[in-house]
C-alpha cells in the first residue's frame, strides 16, 4: 500500500475504534469518528501515473464513503484549512478543494470592497 504523500494524510490509514458520538470525549479529535479509518488509505490517494478512468472511480468510490461519514464537515474544513494538496477529503478532491478556496477568496474579496450607493450616499448628505 503506498504512503500518503503528506504526514497528516495519515489519518485514513489509522485502524478505526469506533465510538459513539454520544460517549465520545467532546475534547477527541474529530478524526476519531470518521468512516475512512476503515478503508484503505490507497482509495482517498491517488497512486502515481493512475489512469484517468481509474483514478475517476476510485474518487467516486472515496467520495460515497464519505457521504455517509458524520463528521464529513469537519474533514473538509480541515482539508480547506491546512491545506490538503492531495486526495479525497470530506467528500472533496485536491482539485475540488481548490474551486471551493478560489470562491472564498473571490466572496472574501467582494466583501471587503465598499459598496458604491454607500460613499454616494455619504456625498448627498
Amino acid at each position: 500500500m503506498p504512503q500518503p504523500p503528506h504526514s497528516s494524510l495519515q489519518v485514513a490509514a489509522v485502524p478505526a475504534q469506533r465510538v459513539p458520538s454520544r460517549e465520545r470525549d467532546q475534547d477527541a479529535p474529530w478524526h476519531t469518528e470518521a468512516v475512512c479509518r476503515r478503508d484503505e488509505a490507497g482509495l482517498f490517494f491517488a497512486p502515481s501515473k493512475e489512469p484517468t478512468a481509474a483514478r475517476l472511480s476510485r474518487e467516486e468510490a472515496a467520495k460515497r464513503v464519505c457521504a455517509r461519514c458524520p463528521v464529513m464537515v469537519e474533514c473538509r474544513e480541515h482539508a480547506l484549512l491546512q491545506p490538503e494538496p492531495y486526495g479525497v477529503w470530506g467528500g472533496l478532491t485536491a482539485a475540488e478543494r481548490r474551486v471551493v478556496l478560489a470562491r472564498r477568496r473571490r466572496r472574501d474579496v467582494e466583501l471587503k470592497k465598499p459598496t458604491r450607493t454607500t460613499g454616494r450616499i455619504a456625498a448627498a448628505g
